[in-house]
């Protein structure tokens, strides 16, 4: 891929600020003033129409006297200037603004019309922007302090972004005793410009960027975010501080940004679903940097403690059981190993008390065997000063020990003067070390929590249905005639059906409009029947007096029905009724009560619920969140996210549940929301769960219209996988293939698939002689994020196997315009239109995303590639760097 197309606004060769000023302590001087003592190799200039000259250099009039190309324009007026001062910039040439001033969207309607009016300028001239209202930019490596804080950064592999200047000035001023280096700071005020998507493609592609810090208080656009974090998550670590997690703090951080703010469980679920970490306070995303700044990465979450006092080592368990931080069970070699070392009286478990007199080598011998441990993914060690300790004595034992294994240490050295020594010794080894064990045990399971979530990451759920294909044509008419008839709120019998689409079993319902007709339907269903009101108007049946249930007669069900009727006119006199539904009564002595929903959030979109049901759901207050689309893996995990979860296996005398129907249904409801965007909020209350199956007992959703878009899937924050691009193609010759998109499970016979091509083909694809993908390769080929590539492969089915005959794909540039593209077919299927077929196939789907123009690179010997792009209508030429490779390119 070329150079990123923000890599002059991170390193820019010019820079011209605009309110320069000699002021004292004004922002324009501290700005500049910045600017010249950062070390800055480019070219930089002062821009102020009342001076000649700004700190000793020569100042501009304005941007149009300069007479060299400016990168980046750092802007420092009143907010009732910048917008001209950005046409003017525009006209310059001017690609990037970092705009400092204040007086925006957060002073109200005037200053949101003067906001707009900035970025309709920008827009026009293809300016990207940061701001306004922001601190602004600090590359320390390039010598780029465009900010007006006081004091610089150190160099290092950190990146902070954030939605708050002050927060940036915190960790600075935090940074610099603690040692601490940054690739970048990026202040973005109110994100009017550029949002975390960009910049966070930034990042990823930044070489000198080695692990990223968000804070965050409300995302604008979903889609991007999600894409872009989850694109980052996949090579570096991310830790975000998310700001407004109660609506008080929700109502603040809109007047501060105006940036959308949903619900919290629901950023946690997006967070954990892109691999990353979220932290609940400041000092928290502290710790979590000094140990990103180690380096070092845990394969797990079960920790060791050792420690030479008793009760910090009961303090470090207590939180690690808050925390769910597991504490590590030794093996029985281990024990024996250390009892070989310790005296009689340690603790003889974990956590590991080897006595108040602990010595340096006593700590060796019990940190080196733990650490050895198959069963320990790290190790927490504890020192209290007391009168035989030699706390640096033991430090450097430490540290010592550390270097030799790959997993975490945490270092805990209570108290202050006697061991100050031991902390430097630590700092300087790049070890992270703590005054009390509560907060080590937290940095630990930030840790583990990023291992944990990146599993989340790394799951792509393919399609649900390959062999029993949802309804989906009939789901969407019944939709479609609700909406006709201006109702917005399904009834039951609608709602069923629509999971029946799905093939999510239900319990059979039909709907009477008198005493006679329920009987008639009873006696068709057959007894013991369930009857509840039919209303569009009413949610909580139960709360009004409308289900009876367990009606074993007839006269059972006509008094059931004039009851139900009776008792709704009474609660809910304005309620619209339309008869009443009966349905068998669903009696499983040994079913669970749960609950199945769809809400829809207003930053991350559809969102699936999953906890207790029955009429204690709002009590109880027990729900998992989860962004689709869903596999079984993520299934999973959130079912055992929720206190149900334990109820849910073998109890007492009931059996466990059939555990597979319930994650099938889970997956449907999945399913459905992605094909279904109509859908606003979806209850399945109760579905009744026991060893046999599932069963939807009642049903309701809500539908809206949707705004145009021609993205199918505009309406998800995570682009599900897109079944609509799974063809069947006939070979001249008869055979018959299928082109779809890659999966994760398609892992194995992509590599097959490589592992097949001949020499010259693997050269001409890879421009290398590599035999096999590796592992990473492999997971970054079949793990994509289909809103931002596609991957689209041929297969065969062979005695019930696919091969894969050839494979295409693109990768949207970073503007969202273009893609470079390749495409690669196995040898003995070369000739036979394959390529020509995936490229086709992969025309249609880089259109419909957007993309504008599709280039690449060929060798100049790779002829029979040259013919087939110029048949396809590339324009071919010679790279400019390297005669040896052609440059093609075509416009979609």
């Amino acid at each position: 891929m070329n150079r990123h197309y923000l890599s002059p606004l991170f390193s820019p060769k010019s820079v011209a600020v605009i309110g320069a000023s000699s002021r004292i302590d004004s922002v324009g001087e501290i700005v500049y003033k910045n600017m010249l003592g950062s070390g800055f190799q480019g070219r930089l200039y002062a821009v102020n129409p009342n001076h000649n000259e700004i700190q000793g250099r020569r100042a501009y009039a304005s941007i149009e006297q300069i007479d060299e190309s400016v990168d980046l324009a750092v802007i420092i007026t009143r907010a009732a200037t910048v917008p001209d001062i950005i046409e003017s910039c525009g006209k310059r040439g001017v690609r990037f603004a970092l705009v400092l001033s204040a007086g925006f969207r957060e002073i109200g309607p005037q200053g949101v019309a003067l906001e707009r009016a900035v970025i309709e300028n920008a827009q026009r001239y293809n300016m990207r922007l940061i701001g306004p209202n922001c601190l602004g930019i600090l590359c320390p490596r390039v010598g780029l302090n465009a900010t007006f804080s006081k004091g610089g950064a150190k160099a290092g592999g950190l990146a902070l972004v954030s939605q708050s200047g002050a927060f940036c000035t915190a960790i600075m001023d935090w940074a610099r005793p603690n040692d601490i280096g940054f690739s970048s700071i990026i202040s973005m005020g109110t994100a009017a410009g550029m949002d975390f998507g960009e910049i966070l493609d930034y990042l990823a592609s930044d070489l000198h960027t080695e692990s990223i810090l968000l804070y965050i208080e409300g995302v604008q656009r979903a889609r991007g975010f999600m894409s872009a974090l989850r694109a980052a998550a996949r090579i570096k670590p991310i830790f975000v501080v998310k700001a407004g997690r109660h609506e008080a703090g929700s109502k603040a951080v809109f007047s501060h940004t105006g940036a959308l703010v949903g619900a919290d469980d629901v950023f946690d679920a997006a967070l954990q679903r892109a691999g990353v970490v979220r932290v609940n306070t400041i000092v928290q995303l502290f710790s979590a940097a000094q140990a990103l700044s180690t380096n070092f990465r845990p394969s797990g979450n079960r920790l060791a403690i050792v420690t030479n006092g008793g009760g910090p080592g009961v303090m470090a368990s207590d939180r690690a059981v808050d925390l769910g931080v597991a504490l590590a069970t030794l093996s029985e070699q281990t024990l024996s190993d250390l009892n070989a070392g310790l005296p009689v009286t340690w603790s003889h478990g974990n956590p590991l008390d080897i006595i108040g007199d602990a010595t340096a080598d006593r700590y060796r011998h019990a940190v080196t065997h733990c650490l050895q441990d198959e069963g320990v993914d790290g190790a927490l060690v504890i020192l209290t000063p007391q009168a035989m300790t030699r706390p640096s004595e033991v430090a450097r034992t430490v540290i010592e020990v550390a270097a030799k294994f790959d997993k975490p240490l945490i270092a805990c050295w209570m108290g202050e003067a006697q061991v100050a020594e031991s902390r430097q010794a630590f700092n300087q080894a790049k070890i992270p070390n703590f005054r009390t064990p509560e907060p080590a045990v937290e940095v630990f399971s930030f840790i583990s929590a990023y291992y944990q979530n990146q599993k989340l990451l790394m799951q792509t759920p393919g399609p649900i249905s390959r062999y029993s294909s949802p309804d989906v044509e009939g789901a969407r008419l019944l939709i479609e005639g609700a909406l006709a008839e201006h109702r917005k709120t399904l009834n039951e019998m609608e709602s069923k059906a629509i999971l029946a689409a799905f093939h999510i079993p239900i319990a059979k319902t039909m709907v009477a409009r008198s005493p006679n007709e329920a009987l008639l339907l009873a006696e068709e269903l057959g007894l013991p029947v369930a009857m509840k009101i039919n209303s569009p108007d009413i949610s909580h049946k139960s709360d009004a007096g409308g289900i009876r249930l367990n009606l074993g007669n007839a006269q059972a069900v006509r008094s059931a029905y004039h009851e139900i009727i009776q008792s709704i006119q009474k609660n809910s006199p304005n309620a619209r009724i339309d008869g009443v539904v009966v349905e068998p009564m669903i009696i499983k002595p040994n079913g669970r009560e749960l609950m199945v929903g769809v809400t829809s959030d207003p930053v991350f979109g559809p969102v699936i619920t999953f906890g207790a049901g029955g009429v204690l759901v709002e009590v109880l207050g027990d729900r998992a969140v989860a962004l689709p689309p869903l596999n079984r893996f993520l299934v999973k995990d959130m079912i055992q996210r929720t206190r149900i979860a334990k109820l849910l296996t073998a109890f007492r005398n009931l059996p466990p549940i059939h555990m597979v129907a319930l994650e099938s249904v889970l997956m449907r409801v999945s399913e459905m929301v992605c094909e279904l965007p109509w859908i606003k909020e979806m209850d399945i209350n109760p579905l009744i769960v026991d060893e046999n199956g599932a069963c939807a007992v009642d049903a309701r959703m809500v539908v809206n219209y949707l705004p145009p878009s021609v993205d199918r899937y505009a309406h998800m924050a995570i682009h599900p996988y897109p079944v609509h691009l799974i063809t069947h193609w006939q070979m001249p010759d008869g055979t018959d293939l299928t082109i779809r998109p890659i999966r994760p499970e398609d892992a194995e016979i992509e590599q097959a698939f490589v592992r097949d091509l001949s020499a010259e083909s693997k050269y001409f694809r890879f421009m290398d002689t590599l035999q096999e993908l590796s592992l990473p390769m492999l997971v970054r080929f079949t793990q994509i994020d289909y809103d931002r590539e596609m991957a689209l492969i041929a297969v065969l089915e062979e005695d019930g196997h696919e091969k894969e005959l050839g494979v295409c794909r693109y990768v949207a540039s970073h503007d969202g315009q273009t893609c470079e593209f390749a495409l690669v077919v196995a040898d003995e299927w070369q000739k036979k239109g394959i390529g020509n077929k995936l490229m086709n196939c992969l025309f249609d789907a880089a259109r419909a995303r957007g993309i504008k123009l599709m280039q690449g690179e060929v060798l100049a010997t790779n002829r029979s590639m040259l013919e087939l792009v110029r048949r396809l209508g590339f324009e071919v030429s010679t790279s400019e760097e390297d005669a040896s490779i052609k440059w093609i390119v075509k416009r979609l």
